[in-house]
């Protein structure tokens, strides 16, 4: 598990990644817009688990091209050259990504329906006033 927190220009941000076998998960919790050490200490100690429940997600295929067995100097240098960047991945954008897709159009459906449900109870309106006209109420 890797937690990456980064200013996006409003709040600040981390993206927790998620390795599990081949699956990467990606998840995204916005803080306040200055967080003290304390907070985000808080939140890995408490809530980061439930807020992991709480958006679970299907996750992506990753392929491992990295042998099993690595030399102690190069996985030195690949553990420094990531501490150097603050990139989030590609496939954690992703992840992200389809995870924004899924509830938009599942928005989008309630959305609908809710329109539909009220244009036919708009029309059911009218009708019933048309009929009391009709009768001269």
């Amino acid at each position: 598990m890797k937690l990456t927190i980064y200013y996006d220009g409003q709040f600040y941000v981390g993206i927790i990644e998620m390795v599990s076998g081949k699956t990467l998960k990606a998840y995204r919790y916005i803080f306040s817009a200055e967080p003290k050490d304390q907070e985000i200490l808080d939140f890995i100690n408490r809530d980061l688990l439930k807020h992991i429940e709480k958006h679970d997600q299907k996750g992506i295929t990753i392929q491992n091209d990295l042998p099993k067995k690595v030399n102690p100097k190069r996985l030195q240098r690949m553990v420094s050259k990531e501490m150097k960047q603050a990139n989030i991945s590609t496939k954690a954008q992703e992840a992200i990504q389809e995870e924004y897709a899924l509830r938009k159009k599942e928005k989008s459906r309630k959305n609908k329906h809710q329109q539909e449900e009220l244009k036919r109870f708009k029309r059911e309106l009218k009708i019933q006033k048309a009929k009391k006209k009709h009768k001269g109420r």
